[in-house]
């Protein structure tokens, strides 16, 4: 990755649903002038695409740029609006993505595992008839074999959501590590990173997504890659905690946090 150093304060959201996203109807104007109003410096808007599952759910790529060059040209002044995407790939689907990449000028793309088979978690059709180790270890796996193939991304998102599906309960981390372990190497060798995803504070979850432990994992071996989003599919959780997890993950010794443009990342040292 082609990367910036940059020192100046930032506070971001860089994981944004709208209308455009098909579980959103939140106006794109709207979501702007609130992170204006909290003071945001700069966020990035991330649609969802699901080739494989969605048909005509998926974003309109076309309208969506257009309308985040309206708000740019409108409040640009303000804040910085990046246009993103949230790519939930599987690895039969690669190619679908790789196409949409190629057609738009990107400046972040999130890469999401939401499905494995065209399986959704959220329905709970991927963890029906499967062991808990055998559904874990299964969406470690797919993602795995879509980083080792696929490389125009920005970070990784929610690394651990299934966590959120998983009507067993935690499984011990110990017993995914070595996948995780295995994605990280990757991840970091193409220069990638992962995201923080606040939507934990949400859900109502005990730990942060991913986990102490995943981030742990990643800064021990080398990771230093890592964004803030807030999942956001409405205006109150725009935002959500930015500075709060900022704090978690200086605890947790990263230096910095990243931001983007053209799918170049510029580092922020947190204050």
């Amino acid at each position: 990755m082609n990367e910036i150093m940059k020192h100046d304060r930032v506070l971001e959201d860089y994981h944004i649903h709208t209308r455009f996203s098909d579980d959103s109807e939140m106006p794109m104007e709207d979501a702007v002038l609130h992170a204006i109003a909290l003071g945001l410096t700069e966020i990035c808007f991330t649609e969802h695409i699901d080739y494989g599952v969605k048909t005509d759910l998926n974003c309109d790529c076309d309208a969506f740029l257009e309308e985040v060059r309206r708000c740019q040209n409108l409040y640009g002044h303000k804040l910085n609006i990046r246009f993103g995407m949230e790519f939930g790939m599987q690895t039969h689907t690669i190619g679908e993505f790789q196409d949409t990449f190629c057609r738009y000028p990107f400046d972040f793309i999130i890469l999401s595992c939401h499905q494995v088979d065209n399986q959704e978690f959220w329905t709970y059709d991927f963890q029906k008839g499967k062991s808990q180790e055998e559904y874990n270890r299964r969406y470690y796996e797919e993602i795995l074999k879509v980083v080792r193939q696929y490389k125009d991304y920005s970070v990784l998102g929610h690394l651990d959501m299934i966590r959120r599906y998983d009507q067993e309960g935690d499984y011990p981390f110990e017993n995914v590590k070595d996948l995780v372990e295995e994605i990280f190497k990757t991840v970091i060798a193409d220069g990638k990173g992962i995201e923080v995803n606040t939507s934990c504070y949400r859900y109502k979850l005990k730990d942060l997504t991913p986990s102490r432990e995943i981030l742990k994992l990643y800064r021990s071996l080398g990771g230093e890659i890592i964004t803030i989003g807030s999942d956001a599919h409405t205006i109150p959780w725009i935002g959500w905690e930015s500075e709060k997890t900022m704090a978690e993950l200086k605890e947790l010794g990263f230096e910095a946090v990243y931001t983007f443009e053209n799918m170049r990342g510029m580092r922020h040292k947190i204050g």
